[in-house]
């Protein structure tokens, strides 16, 4: 299994040390030579989701990845990620890759003196979760009933599932507990059996 990272901007270091750790290999995608890589999945790191769109379409990469992720690609996105994958912001359409039928709120929590630190369960995946969220967005809503709610905390969205597709408004890799990542590894295979 060969998963890919977007490091472009962002914590996406974190992700690869996790799927090491994990016996999953990985490679970094900067530029568009690095994505025509083979590769079973993608994940989308948290970040700045503006510098992020930015970076995706001078350097040309955001249609081929987008491309990817709507015939089948699995991609985990997580904070800034989950921005990227959302067809909407706060009702509205958003620049990004848009393939998640979700409507995001960014920066929900406000600024860095925003971030929190919670414990949650994740449907099917995990009953105490810990969740690091840092300047974090939320999902309002489900555009779709093909969206499954995975997480809330304090009432609001904070880990959904469509079909291929997995998004976090926290950071599971900034935390010693893997349940997300093993349960995404768990979602390629199945996809690729």
């Amino acid at each position: 299994m060969r998963v890919a990272v977007l490091a472009l901007q962002g914590a996406f270091i974190e992700h690869e040390q996790v799927l090491q750790k994990l016996g999953v290999e990985t490679f970094e995608v900067r530029q568009l030579q690095d994505w025509q890589q083979p590769k079973d999945a993608l994940i989308i790191p948290g970040g700045e989701s503006t510098t992020q769109v930015h970076l995706l379409n001078s350097l040309g990469l955001l249609h081929p990845i987008r491309q990817a992720i709507l015939e089948g690609l699995p991609v985990f996105g997580t904070c800034a990620g989950l921005i990227l994958l959302a067809k909407q912001e706060d009702g509205h359409p958003r620049e990004g890759l848009c393939t998640m039928d979700i409507d995001v709120c960014r920066n929900a929590y406000g600024r860095q003196l925003g971030s929190f630190q919670a414990t949650g369960e994740v449907a099917g995946i995990a009953d105490k979760l810990p969740m690091t969220f840092i300047r974090a967005p939320y999902v309002h809503r489900a555009l779709s009933p093909e969206v499954e709610i995975l997480s809330e905390v304090d009432g609001r969205i904070v880990a959904v599932r469509q079909g291929h597709q997995l998004a976090t408004a926290f950071h599971p890799e900034l935390t010693t507990d893997h349940h997300l990542h093993q349960y995404f590894i768990q979602q390629i295979n199945r996809l690729s059996a």
